[in-house]
């Protein structure tokens, strides 16, 4: 991202607390940024807006007048051109539901007060970098005519960027290294080959896979980051990972995002229709589902997390074995099979 573009960012604050609005303030300028507006009072928001038209808005939820709720839906209505406009929940309200309306009404990120200073900076960058892709792509739209050629490299390339960067986004919290993401996405994109599907539906598994968990974002961290079990309230909970990420990725034109949005849906799924959110069984599971459902299964075994060491290759298939025909599609498990006795997986 140009580093020029990304300290003249518009910011828009909007929050009832003089106190608040300063301190956000003071770190923003520490952090190298100077185009700030702000403003405690919710019913100027929409003239703000279209007076300064801003980069990213950090937005407070309970306010008088319009409170932060009502303030997305105004502002996801201003921003129908898709530009891509992030908004960063900042709130002392750290109930489930709030998280969850909030991401539901067109929140991109949501932190609690009081905020880590320096978490603020990196989740404001990532939102930023994000930004700036889009307003890329349609600065380059506007000149498709012209540069067909020459822009097909750099659409496939920012598209992969940007779906790169929602993958990581999904990681951010439990998975600082992204990397799960990544080998969930590979090996997926292998089982499909081995299966024998084209070239084009295999390279949309391989870059849709990474997104399976997207819906993450919207799990609170007492119990993402739980060490131990869940109870049966938390796991819950939990479970609406799927259909969080589904919203998040609804109503695309984009071929892979419609096909991410299948799999964060139904990755979950079982064969034997045991699994979540909707108990299907067999072919009622989308393809693309069940093939991500055992490349993160087979990631998730064999690499340590902070609540269990990591499972040898050996282990995992053979727990995948004993799964065969109950929480996997069988001939999915024979392709995966194969491809572990061509090449090897450590």
């Amino acid at each position: 991202m140009d580093g020029t573009w990304s300290k003249l960012a518009k910011f828009l604050i909007v929050d009832d607390q003089e106190y608040n609005i300063t301190l956000l303030d003071r770190i923003l300028r520490r952090a190298g940024f100077s185009n700030l507006h702000s403003t405690m009072n919710s019913q100027e928001i929409v003239p703000l807006f279209q007076e300064i038209a801003p980069d990213i808005v950090l937005l407070d939820l309970h306010m008088p007048g319009i409170d932060g709720f009502e303030a997305l839906k105004q502002l996801r209505e201003l921003d129908k051109e898709g530009s891509y406009l992030p908004i960063l929940v900042l709130t002392a309200d750290v109930t489930p539901e709030a998280k969850k309306k909030a991401l539901q009404e067109g929140a991109n990120d949501f932190l609690t007060k009081p905020f880590d200073k320096t978490e603020v900076i990196l989740r404001i960058n990532n939102l930023l970098k994000t930004r700036y892709l889009y307003l890329q792509l349609q600065h380059q739209n506007e000149h498709l005519e012209e540069r067909v050629r020459e822009r097909t490299a750099d659409l496939e390339k920012a598209q992969f960027e940007i779906l790169h960067l929602l993958a990581r986004t999904s990681e951010f919290r439990d998975d600082m290294t992204g990397q799960h993401t990544n080998r969930v996405g590979e090996m997926a994109g292998m089982i499909a080959q081995t299966m024998a599907l084209s070239k084009q539906e295999v390279e949309l598994i391989r870059l849709a896979a990474p997104l399976h968990d997207l819906g993450k974002i919207g799990i609170p961290d007492e119990i993402l980051l739980k060490p131990g079990r869940f109870t049966p309230e938390e796991f819950e909970y939990m479970k609406s990972h799927t259909s969080i990420g589904a919203s998040i990725l609804e109503g695309s034109l984009f071929p892979v995002l419609k096909v991410a949005e299948e799999i964060a849906m139904s990755h979950h799924e079982k064969w034997d229709g045991t699994g979540y959110p909707k108990g299907l069984k067999g072919d009622e599971i989308p393809f693309v589902a069940r093939i991500v459902a055992l490349a993160d299964f087979f990631d998730a075994l064999t690499h340590e997390r902070p609540y269990k060491r990591a499972w040898t290759v050996s282990e995992a298939l053979s727990e995948i074995d004993k799964q065969r025909g109950l929480h996997f599609d069988p001939q999915i498990v024979d392709a995966f099979k194969s491809i572990v006795q061509k090449i090897g997986v450590s």
